[in-house]
């Protein structure tokens, strides 16, 4: 949640209502203070799964034993309702849903904090330059190639780029101003002219007005397009969705030159901490190129096997005259 939003204190003796009534006053609260739907719902599914681990028992007789008991629990087995098997990311629901439960308590004055969770290092995928040719390449339609490019160029999150309408482009300025993002914090973002000519083709095409949405599809719509032209390209299915291709944008715009305040703008990060995740990526990619051309080169030789210099005139552990073996390529590496 923003630290702009202030929550204040529950109201004298909340903990003698019921506690489904009181998660219900708790999401007013968040409401009035103007979160977002996004921060409503994370709340809400904390706090819910909970209270179905506490049962019966009211909040005002929670203990830590309490909470450490549910801690315990989601860490062994995950929860109720999760898609997936993964423990690192029960533990990264669990880090999340501690923060907004010590939010929560102490919203209600309850003297109880949960200890902290570490969140696991997070593993960023992105597209490769061969990856990003092969997907513009699977394009068979204006929509799968305007979705690309403007994700490609923008780095936009799904809810950001379906929320576009065609009032908040800019032409003249190649802008788009994005009303639809993580904590309703408007920001605009910059086009490349060849996207930019692209949104203005499918307007014309479609006789969008001014209120109307850019991109007219679902999240579910959206996801299974992305999945679509992956398929084609020959991309894992695992690799491509829609954050990837934010991934992919943050990467490559790095690796291009761009500073990484300029890049935390673009992609509506609060803290560049967050945006810096993307330096390890790009790091990883200069150590592959700074290998190639630093790293001294080894032959084997044909003699006796051994790792040799690759200017070796002979190898220094059987004696093995190289130099005709080398003319002849004949040296394996």
């Amino acid at each position: 949640m923003p630290p702009k939003i202030d929550l204040g204190k529950a109201p004298d003796g909340i903990l003698e209502l019921d506690n489904k009534d009181i998660l219900e006053e708790f999401i007013f609260a968040l409401e009035a203070a103007g979160a977002s739907e996004d921060t409503v719902r994370a709340y809400r599914s904390a706090i819910k799964d909970f209270l179905e681990f506490l049962g019966e028992k009211p909040l005002r007789n929670v203990s830590l034993r309490d909470i450490i008991l549910w801690r315990n629990h989601r860490l062994k087995n995950g929860f109720s309702k999760a898609k997936t098997r993964d423990k690192k990311k029960w533990q990264t629901t669990l880090h999340y849903y501690s923060m907004f439960l010590n939010r929560f308590f102490n919203w209600l004055g309850l003297n109880i904090r949960i200890p902290r969770i570490r969140k696991p290092p997070r593993k960023i995928h992105v597209l490769n330059d061969d990856e990003i040719r092969k997907l513009l390449k699977s394009i068979r339609d204006p929509l799968d190639k305007l979705i690309l490019f403007i994700l490609l160029d923008t780095g936009l999150r799904s809810k950001e780029l379906l929320g576009i309408r065609v009032s908040d482009i800019d032409f003249e300025n190649r802008t788009i101003t994005v009303t639809s993002t993580k904590y309703d914090k408007e920001r605009k973002v910059l086009v490349t002219s060849r996207t930019i000519e692209l949104i203005r083709s499918w307007i014309e095409l479609k006789n969008l007005g001014k209120e109307d949405r850019l991109i007219p599809l679902t999240y579910s719509g959206l996801y299974k397009r992305i999945k679509r032209l992956g398929k084609r390209a020959g991309i894992p299915v695992w690799k491509i969705r829609p954050h990837i291709l934010r991934h992919t944008f943050a990467t490559q715009a790095l690796k291009k030159g761009l500073s990484l305040p300029y890049l935390q703008r673009l992609l509506g990060h609060s803290d560049i901490k967050t945006t810096q995740v993307y330096l390890h990526v790009t790091v990883d990619d200069i150590r592959s190129e700074y290998d190639k051309v630093m790293e001294v080169n080894t032959y084997r030789c044909p003699n006796c096997g051994r790792e040799i210099p690759a200017d070796a005139r002979f190898c220094p552990y059987c004696g093995y005259v190289l130099v005709k073996e080398k003319n002849s390529s004949s040296i394996s590496t």
